[in-house]
């Protein structure tokens, strides 16, 4: 089941269908079968702004559980019977992880059904949250990025990279170019080569690049997925008509771009909770750089069209992303209903 139905039979049908199922765990290899960008950002676009406002999801808790690692739990769940399901993704951050060369943060999503409560799933909570979060940056283009956008710039060479990179390019097929670059070059080398081998589109370019300045200022899109606390994108370098996706930054104390790029900028966010959690709105913010109006809306309000995204060829809008819940629930319901 690709979207909700409003047709009460699809309901009853759906609900049918996972009462009494055994529980399955649906793995990363599962995930990168039934997931592509193009699809779950239609998903997105179809199903948000009919389920968001039902779906509960509490403050996400966290706890300490060594000295420096912690447990996250993130509960969601919906009154609405096309979305019957609760969801809690467990996160850990054992930040001591790289001096055995594993990764940092591990994830599991869990899936019930709220009409029996039964467990339905779990699957790869990582894997998820990756396809999760460039879909949703993917669709936000959409709506802000120019349509005939041909260069991107990948500012981050992380696990994200190669997700926001495919999910841009599912929403803007007529970018050409990527330019990606990460503080260690070798990493960005590296990530384009196996864009350029595995990517399996024609007529498209990967390159990294040393000089992110230089790269900026030829970009229509720029996607960052970093842990930086130094600005990284400098407002000055945008062109006219550029589209920023800022991903990185969950905290007072991250910054992915300066001050100036957020001033210059039409801004959006995914969800009301980017203004509490994201260091460059925090921060532009508490210094008087924006005020709380420059934030012209959320995600769901572009899709629903209550706010104008771009609105001409030269204009420079952002969108920051701090993840939410109410994403992680709408994709796993897709993924759980692809899979049964």
């Amino acid at each position: 089941m690709a979207s909700p139905s409003n047709n009460p039979k699809d309901k009853t049908s759906l609900t049918k269908k996972i009462t009494g199922r055994v529980p399955m765990f649906i793995t990363k290899e599962d995930l990168d079968s039934i997931l592509p960008h193009q699809n779950l950002i239609e998903h997105f676009q179809s199903s948000l702004s009919i389920v968001s406002p039902t779906i509960s999801s509490p403050m996400r808790q966290s706890h300490t559980v060594q000295p420096h690692s912690s447990l996250l739990l993130m509960p969601s769940w919906s009154s609405s019977p096309a979305l019957p399901y609760i969801g809690v993704k467990l996160v850990t951050h054992f930040p001591q992880n790289s001096a055995l060369n594993l990764p940092a943060i591990h994830a599991s999503y869990s899936l019930f059904s709220s009409t029996t409560g039964q467990t339905l799933t779990s699957m790869d909570g990582t894997t998820l949250t990756l396809y999760r979060t460039s879909c949703i940056s993917g669709l936000a283009a959409k709506y802000l990025a120019r349509p005939d956008s041909r260069v991107m710039v990948m500012v981050g060479a992380g696990a994200l990279g190669p997700h926001l990179i495919k999910a841009h390019l599912a929403a803007r097929p007529s970018v050409r170019k990527v330019i990606i670059w990460n503080r260690t070059e070798e990493r960005a080398k590296v990530l384009a080569d196996e864009m350029r081998k595995n990517a399996g589109m024609d007529g498209l370019c990967f390159e990294s690049t040393g000089n992110l300045d230089d790269a900026i200022s030829v970009a229509d899109i720029v996607s960052c997925a970093t842990n930086s606390e130094v600005p990284l994108v400098k407002g000055d370098k945008l062109k006219a008509g550029a589209y920023l996706n800022l991903v990185g930054s969950f905290k007072h104390s991250m910054r992915e771009c300066d001050d100036l790029a957020i001033k210059r900028g039409r801004v959006f966010v995914d969800s009301e909770e980017a203004l509490e959690e994201a260091g460059e709105l925090v921060g532009a913010l508490e210094r008087g750089v924006i005020e709380k109006r420059s934030i012209l809306g959320n995600l769901v309000d572009l899709i629903k069209g209550e706010v104008v995204g771009r609105r001409n060829e030269d204009e420079i809008t952002v969108f920051k992303s701090v993840g939410s819940a109410v994403f992680d629930l709408v994709a796993a319901q897709f993924a759980y209903e692809r899979s049964i």
